[in-house]
């Protein structure tokens, strides 16, 4: 028994939802099958504003997820590195995003997940839950060409389609369909201990929602307030520390939490969650990788299905929609017959891979903060692929003159950066992350992504990202060619 569509997604995450919704927009016929039912338990709740303001706004869900009642977050503090104090960041540094959409949110996922599936339900898109897709089709020229599922009733069939899109996360059945390997980073491989805690001490106003990141010996601490009660806490550990998170983990958390004097201090008034699913201790693997390949004729893969890295600057579903946003691009431009295959998901494969990157570099000079001097200066010549002294590449790197190859809108946002020096009652200076030239970088596509979702298209002509690269549409739902004269911003 067999289906056929234009596009089969599989995964019913942020990742899924945002690909199926961007593709039914375009016109297609979208089949997205989910193993779950919604509303399921997702870790991952820190959000961007790129994410709510720009890929939410595009999806046409915006009002609706800032109806729903979540936390706002102004940016995050952080405990970590040389300054013994806190310190913190603040979205509304950047220019581009100082407004009305200077702020992201805490995400409650079962709601906020179930919220975008369901508007891929409104949007025209074939939502078929407890779907357990087994196994994809090829043609007889080995395309991938459709999916072998089981449907609840434990019937196995099939369905075909002239693209497939994996979001089925890092427990993906399909990845290596695409040929290539996952590779595993030498550098983040930890283990993450965490459970929700009710009642919780709060940041003073206006840093209430941030995200609170603390390092301590044995690795660092997130602490997400999820509501005016509820907050979402976990312990990142090396994987040296991992036998101490194996056996019992209710004694291994509030271990680690006497460990580190703030996080015990937040939680000196609080007690575990006993509403479901808050109500237990969960372990996961924090192992960062990436692939080879990502996508092959007929399958692409988005999300925690292509890559993963550490979540200390609560990257995961931002990489997730903004990787699906760029498939989306990709397969709507295909089935529109504007630009081949080939072209099209290189474009998604160049930006996917940079994102990453810039987000994986800077983690690993970010990590290296209990260091001293000398050790950042080499870092940053090691990040930076810079030539000159370990000193100078540096200056250079916190300076935000790494590269030349910043729009006019990065280089204002590293300025505005540089300026910021602001305090707050309990939180200490806003200095440290900020002022490093690559955050600008990673920022500046969040910002047009950001403009595209509050104005329907980005303001001026977009640059392509590289040497005969593509640039989005003015819808931002397909690649379209470049103004020649406009000059490329990276690469």
């Amino acid at each position: 028994m067999t289906d056929d569509f234009d596009v089969i997604v599989v995964g019913g995450g942020p990742g899924g939802s945002t690909a199926a919704s961007l593709i039914a927009l375009d016109g297609h016929r979208v089949l997205l099958l989910e193993k779950e039912t919604f509303p399921r338990y997702q870790i991952g709740e820190s959000l961007l504003p790129s994410t709510v303001h720009g890929i939410c706004a595009m999806l046409g869900v915006r009002d609706e997820i800032l109806r729903a009642g979540f936390t706002p977050k102004r940016g995050g503090t952080f405990k970590w590195g040389a300054n013994p104090e806190p310190w913190t960041f603040s979205f509304a540094l950047s220019r581009r995003m100082a407004g009305p959409t200077s702020y992201a949110l805490q995400v409650e996922r079962t709601r906020f997940d179930a919220i975008l599936l369901q508007n891929a339900v409104r949007l025209g898109v074939d939502v078929r839950q407890e779907h357990r897709v087994t196994g994809v089709l090829r043609d007889g020229g080995g395309r991938v060409c459709g999916v072998r599922y089981v449907n609840p009733e434990g019937t196995a069939r099939e369905a075909t389609a002239r693209f497939v899109v994996d979001a089925s996360g890092s427990g993906s059945r399909l990845h290596d369909e695409v040929g290539g390997k996952r590779e595993y980073s030498p550098f983040f491989r930890n283990l993450a201990l965490f459970g929700y805690f009710e009642n919780g001490r709060r940041m003073p106003p206006p840093n209430s929602g941030n995200i609170l990141c603390v390092a301590f010996d044995s690795g660092w601490f997130w602490y997400i307030p999820l509501s005016e009660t509820l907050t979402s806490v976990g312990a990142v550990v090396r994987r040296e520390a991992a036998d101490r998170v194996q056996g019992d983990p209710e004694a291994a958390l509030a271990a680690l939490i006497d460990e580190c004097p703030l996080i015990k201090s937040y939680l000196s008034g609080a007690r575990r969650s006993s509403s479901k699913p808050y109500d237990e201790l969960r372990v996961r693997k924090d192992y960062s990788y990436d692939r080879t390949v990502l996508w092959s004729p007929g399958l692409v893969l988005v999300g925690d299905a292509a890559c993963f890295i550490d979540p200390v600057f609560s990257s995961g579903v931002h990489l997730s929609t903004y990787s699906a946003l760029l498939a989306a691009r990709s397969v709507n431009s295909v089935l529109a017959g504007t630009l081949d295959e080939e072209r099209c998901f290189g474009e998604f494969e160049n930006r996917y891979r940079q994102e990453f990157a810039l987000f994986r570099d800077f983690l690993v000079a970010f990590y290296q903060t209990h260091t001293d001097e000398e050790s950042y200066f080499w870092q940053a010549r090691k990040v930076a692929e810079h030539r000159g002294a370990a000193a100078e590449a540096f200056v250079d790197l916190v300076g935000g003159v790494v590269s030349d190859d910043f729009s006019g809108m990065a280089k204002a946002m590293a300025e505005a950066m540089a300026e910021a020096s602001t305090r707050t009652d309990d939180v200490g200076d806003v200095t440290g992350m900020h002022e490093v030239g690559v955050i600008s970088e990673v920022m500046a596509e969040s910002a047009q992504l950001q403009l595209r979702g509050m104005l329907g298209e980005a303001t001026g002509d977009e640059p392509p990202m590289f040497p005969g690269g593509l640039v989005p549409s003015g819808d931002g739902r397909r690649w379209a060619e470049p103004d020649l004269t406009v000059r490329v911003t990276t690469g």
